[in-house]
């Protein structure tokens, strides 16, 4: 399975020129609090996280950023007109649920390209963790309700992105033996994440890295 993963990353980027997309603390480490929901939701193919493309430029709809953002994305508009506001929140979206997947199931050779070291960290430390416990995330990804620009900044040629994901999670944690031992599938946990991006626009390297995440309060 990661093998076929990285070969269709490698695909992307030589054949496409896409961008890609990581992360750092994933907020979901622990079992939230759960409510009911839906358990027979149907979850929507998985783009490629590339889709932080560089087309020309659209202007963004009114839920795009929040308007303290809107000095920042005029910012880096004005220095990288390749940089597509609609396009990067819908790659944003599929890096999400691509990144959240792979690290619940323990895939770091996934994570690997696209994420910064530290990030990698995080979630590697994470992964032993729970296999040194016995235990398995067994959690599934119900929906992306909505994704925004929370924060953007321009320092030089340094350019970085919040997104802001509210979404709806399954959420289960099994033991060695394949028993439930934290929430259920037939339940759905509604997150409120926050997901730094960081891309330096002077560099020919297209790719955005996850550098920072956090639950919003």
């Amino acid at each position: 399975m990661t093998v076929i993963i990285i070969l269709a990353l490698v695909a992307v980027f030589i054949g496409l020129r896409l961008y890609s997309v990581l992360g750092e603390r994933t907020g979901h480490e622990q079992q939230p609090i759960l409510k009911p929901a839906d358990p027979d939701a149907v979850v929507e193919p998985r783009p490629h996280p590339a889709a932080f493309a560089p087309p020309a430029g659209n202007d963004p709809g009114d839920m795009a950023y929040l308007p303290t953002a809107g000095p920042g994305v005029r910012a880096i508009l004005a220095a990288d007109p390749a940089f597509d506001v609609g396009r990067f929140i819908e790659g944003g979206k599929a890096a999400y649920r691509m990144i959240l997947e792979a690290y619940w199931k323990g895939e770091l050779d996934t994570l690997r390209p696209l994420v910064d070291d530290n990030v990698y960290q995080t979630f590697a430390d994470a992964v032993a963790a729970r296999a040194k416990d016995g235990l398995v995330l067994d959690n599934r990804l119900v929906v992306v309700e909505q994704a925004l620009i929370a924060e953007a900044a321009l320092e030089r040629t340094v350019a970085t992105v919040t997104l802001r994901f509210e979404a709806d999670i399954a959420a289960v944690t099994r033991n060695a033996e394949g028993e439930v031992v934290a929430g259920s599938l037939s339940d759905a946990v509604q997150t409120r994440d926050l997901w730094t991006f960081r891309r330096d626009i002077a560099s020919s390297d297209p790719n955005w890295l996850l550098i920072e995440t956090d639950e919003e309060e």
